[in-house]
C-alpha cells in the first residue's frame, strides 16, 4: 500500500484535509498501525481491559487471537512509516522503482532488529549501482567481528548468570541481585548493538550504509544524553514522528513535559505488550522531566569538571541500570520485589567462576576498547571503525 500511494502531495498546509492525497496517506499510516496493533496488541489491550474490570468484581471473557508474532514487525512497520510520512511532508520523493522500494523494506541485515532506516537514506544507495570498495568492505568486517565478540564473548556469558539470578530471587540476597541488574546494563547493550554492528557490517559488504545505532551510550552523563547514544534510530524515529508533531520543545514547560512523558511511554510500549515495558517507558520519561527540572533550580554542582563528569556518568548508569530490572522482569510487583532485596539484603555474591571467568575477561576487554573509543585515541591512530568523540546531535 505504502509503494502504491506514491502520489506527489499537490496542496498547501492549509487545505491539507480536502486534498484527495491527504487521505490516502492517512490511510496507508492506518493499515500500518493497524497491522501492529493486531498482532503485538490486541491481546494485551483485551486482556487489560479485561483485568481492569475485575478490580470492580466484574468478569469479563475476552477472546484472545493468539495470533504468531511476525518476526521483526515493529521494526519494518516503523520503517515503512519513514516512507510514507516523509513523502506526505515532501521531504522525499515517491520512487518509482519497485525494486529499490522493495529492498529498503527487506534488507536482510536489518530486518530483525533494526538499525531503522530512512527511506531518504536508503533508497537513493539501492537505486545507484555499486562498486566493489575493499576499505568499505574490510571495514564491514571488522564491524562484524566486533559485534559477534559483544553478543557471545560478552552478552550470551553474563546472560548465564543473569538468567540464574532473576530466574530465582528467593535464593539470593540483594547484593547477588545488584550484581544481575549491573550485567544485565551491560548484557542487552552488548546483546542489541553488537547484533547492530553485524547489521552495519553485513550492509557494506554490500555496498549499503546504514546509520550507527548506538554511541557508547554508557559513557552518558546524563539520560537525555544516554538517549542521544542508545538505539539512535529508534529515538531519532519517535523524535521526529511522535514527539516534534505533539509539540516537541516549542510549548510551555508543563506541555513539553507532557509531550516528553507520552512519548516515552508510547517507546516503552513499542519494546512490548506488556505493563512492565510501559512503566520502563515512563521512568525514563520521569527521569527526563527530572534532569530538566533540575537544570532549572540547580544549574550547576561548582564541583570540579572531571569529578563532575564521572558523578554524572554514575548516576545516569545507576538510574538507567534501576529501569533495566522493569524491563526485564515479568511483572512490575516483581521488578519493586528485586529493587527492595538490592536495598535491604546486602550480603556476599553468588559468584560462578566457571560461568562468569570468561564473561568477565571479555568485558574487561570491551570496557579498553569503549574508553579508547570514546576520547577518540582509535582516529589518532588511524583505526576508524569504532570512530571517536562525542555526540554532536541533540534529539530531546
Amino acid at each position: 500500500m505504502d509503494y502504491c500511494r506514491r502520489t506527489k502531495p499537490q496542496c498547501e498546509e492549509d487545505s491539507q484535509c480536502k486534498n484527495p492525497v491527504f487521505g490516502l496517506n492517512l490511510l496507508a499510516i492506518l493499515f500500518c498501525i493497524g497491522i501492529l496493533g493486531v498482532f503485538k496488541y490486541y491481546d494485551f489491550f483485551t486482556s487489560s481491559f479485561a483485568a481492569l474490570f475485575t478490580l470492580f468484581g466484574q468478569n469479563i471473557a475476552v477472546t484472545r487471537l493468539g495470533l504468531i508474532l511476525p518476526v521483526g514487525i515493529s521494526f519494518y512497520i516503523f520503517q515503512s512509516l519513514t516512507y510514507t510520512i516523509d513523502i506526505y511532508k515532501r521531504k522525499l520523493e515517491p520512487t518509482d522503482d519497485i525494486i529499490a522500494y522493495f529492498a529498503f523494506m527487506s534488507f536482510f541485515p536489518q530486518l530483525l532488529s533494526g538499525p531503522i532506516g530512512r527511506a531518504s537514506r536508503l533508497i537513493p544507495q539501492f537505486e545507484t549501482r555499486r562498486k566493489f570498495n575493499y576499505d568499505y568492505v574490510v571495514g564491514g568486517f571488522r564491524l562484524i567481528l566486533w559485534g559477534l565478540f559483544m553478543k557471545v564473548c560478552v552478552a550470551d556469558r553474563l546472560a548465564i548468570y543473569v538468567d540464574t539470578i532473576y530466574g530465582n530471587l528467593a535464593m539470593h540476597n540483594g547484593t547477588s541481585v545488584a550484581l544481575a541488574a549491573i550485567f544485565y546494563s551491560i548484557l542487552i547493550y552488548c546483546d542489541f548493538a553488537g547484533y547492530s554492528y553485524m547489521a552495519i557490517g553485513c550492509g557494506r559488504l554490500f555496498g549499503i550504509g546504514l546509520d550507527e545505532n548506538f554511541h557508547r551510550p554508557y559513557f552518558a552523563g546524563s539520560v537525555g544524553d544516554f538517549w542521544r547514544r542508545w538505539h539512535i534510530s529508534l529515538s531519532t524515529w519517535f523524535r521526529d514522528y511522535v514527539y516534534i508533531p505533539l509539540g516537541g520543545n516549542r510549548v510551555s514547560r508543563l506541555r513539553n513535559y507532557f509531550n516528553l512523558f507520552v512519548t516515552f511511554l508510547i517507546s516503552g510500549l513499542w519494546h512490548g505488550a506488556a505493563w512492565t515495558f510501559v512503566f520502563w517507558g515512563g521512568l525514563h520519561g520521569i527521569y527526563q522531566i527530572s534532569d530538566k527540572i533540575r537544570k532549572i533550580f540547580l544549574p550547576s554542582l561548582g564541583i570540579n569538571q572531571y569529578l563532575k563528569q564521572i558523578f554524572s556518568i554514575l548516576i545516569t548508569f545507576v538510574l538507567v541500570t534501576v529501569a533495566w530490572v522493569f524491563f526485564r522482569l515479568p511483572d512490575i510487583d516483581l521488578a519493586f520485589h528485586a529493587i527492595g532485596k538490592i536495598v535491604a539484603e546486602v550480603g556476599m555474591p553468588f559468584i560462578d567462576k566457571a560461568t562468569l571467568g570468561f564473561g568477565l575477561l571479555s568485558l574487561m576487554g570491551l570496557v579498553v576498547v569503549e574508553i579508547i573509543s570514546e576520547y577518540g585515541l582509535f582516529q589518532r591512530a588511524g583505526f576508524g571503525v569504532f570512530g571517536g568523540g562525542g555526540v554532536q546531535t541533540s534529539y530531546y
